[in-house]
C-alpha cells in the first residue's frame, strides 16, 4: 500500500522481527556460555518454531492487505479494458510479503523428519531480502528525486542484511552475524516508518519537497541517526541478558523473581552426587 498505513505496516514486520532477534541471540549466546557441555537446542527449536509461524501469518497479513483493501488490485493484474496494469505498487509489496512467508515455512519445516538441508533457513531469509531489494531498486519512481533517494539509503539495510543471511548459510550460529543482521532489520523497520512520515504524513498535507535538495542531506544524516538509535536498543538488550547471566535472582521489595535461564539455574543450584562408600561394619556375621 502506497500510503502511510501501508509503510507503517512493513515498518512494525521489520522492527518486530529485529527487536525479537536482538532479543534471542544474546540469550543465546549466554545459554551457551553458561553450558556449553549441554547447549539448549529443545529451547532454540521452540523459538525458531514460534518465530517461523509468526513470520509466515505477518506475511499472509501483508499479502491479503495488499490485495483486498478498498484500492488495491484484489487479485486482478491486467485490466482488458484499460490495456493496463493494476495497482503493481500492490504486487511488488505483495511479492515482498510472498518470499517472507516462504521464509517463515521452511523455519517451521526445518525441524520436521524432512530433513531439509541445514542452512536453508538462512538462505531462504537471504532471497527474501534479495528480491525486496531489486524490487525497490528497479521500481520506477518518475520524478520523485526524494522518494527514489530515501528508498536508495533503504537498499543499503537490505542488500547488507541479505548479505549477511547469505554468510550465515555457510557460518552457522555465528553471533555477530546474527547480530549484525538484527541491527539492519531494525534500521529497516524504523526507515519504514521514516518514509511514511515523509511521504504520506499522518496529520494531512502533501509530503516533504521532492526537489530540495536540504531534504536529502537531512533524511542521509537521519538515516544513520536510525541505525545509531537501533545499535543503542541492542546494546541495552546485551547489557539486561548479561547482567541476568550474572545473577539469576531479582528481588523487588518483598518479592523473588527467579529468571528462568536454563543452563544457569542448573548450574548454580547443581549439588555433586552423593558416593556410595562400602560400610565397614565391625560385626562379623
Amino acid at each position: 500500500m502506497p500510503s502511510f498505513a501501508g509503510n507503517t505496516l512493513r515498518g512494525s514486520f521489520f522492527l518486530m522481527l529485529g527487536l525479537w532477534w536482538s532479543i534471542k541471540y544474546p540469550i543465546k549466546y549466554i545459554l551457551q556460555k553458561l553450558n556449553s557441555d549441554n547447549p539448549p537446542s529443545r529451547w532454540n527449536q521452540c523459538m525458531d518454531i514460534i518465530e517461523g509461524t509468526a513470520k509466515a501469518f505477518f506475511a499472509l497479513g501483508g499479502i491479503l492487505a495488499e490485495q483486498f483493501v478498498p484500492d488495491g488490485p484484489h487479485l486482478s493484474l491486467y485490466d482488458n479494458k484499460t490495456q493496463d496494469w493494476v495497482q503493481l505498487m500492490h504486487w511488488q509489496h505483495m511479492t515482498m510479503y510472498l518470499f517472507y512467508g516462504f521464509s517463515g515455512v521452511v523455519d517451521v519445516l526445518i525441524y520436521t523428519p524432512l530433513k531439509l538441508p541445514v542452512g536453508l533457513d538462512r538462505l531462504l531469509v537471504a532471497l527474501a531480502l534479495f528480491a525486496e531489494g531489486f524490487l525497490f531498486h528497479f521500481h520506477d519512481y518518475k520524478d520523485a528525486i526524494l522518494t527514489e533517494h530515501l528508498y536508495s539509503l533503504m537498499n543499503i539495510a537490505i542488500f547488507g542484511a541479505a548479505l549477511c543471511a547469505l554468510l550465515e548459510v555457510f557460518q552457522r550460529d555465528h553471533t555477530l552475524l546474527q547480530l549484525f543482521r538484527a541491527s539492519l532489520f531494525i534500521l529497516q523497520g524504523s526507515w519504514f516508518w521514516q518514509i511514511g512520515f515523509v511521504l504520506y504524513p499522518p496529520w494531512g498535507g502533501p509530503g516533504w519537497n521532492q526537489e530540495d535538495y536540504r531534504n536529502k542531506n537531512f533524511l542521509t544524516m537521519c538515516f544513520f541517526w536510525h541505525y545509531a538509535v537501533g545499535l543503542l536498543v541492542m546494546a541495552v538488550n546485551g547489557f539486561v541478558g548479561h547482567r541476568c547471566s550474572r545473577g539469576c535472582g531479582v528481588n523487588y521489595g518483598n518479592f523473588d523473581v527467579e529468571l528462568d535461564l536454563t543452563c544457569c539455574l542448573w548450574k548454580k543450584n547443581r549439588t555433586p552426587d552423593p558416593v556410595l562408600l562400602p560400610d565397614n561394619s565391625s560385626e562379623e556375621k
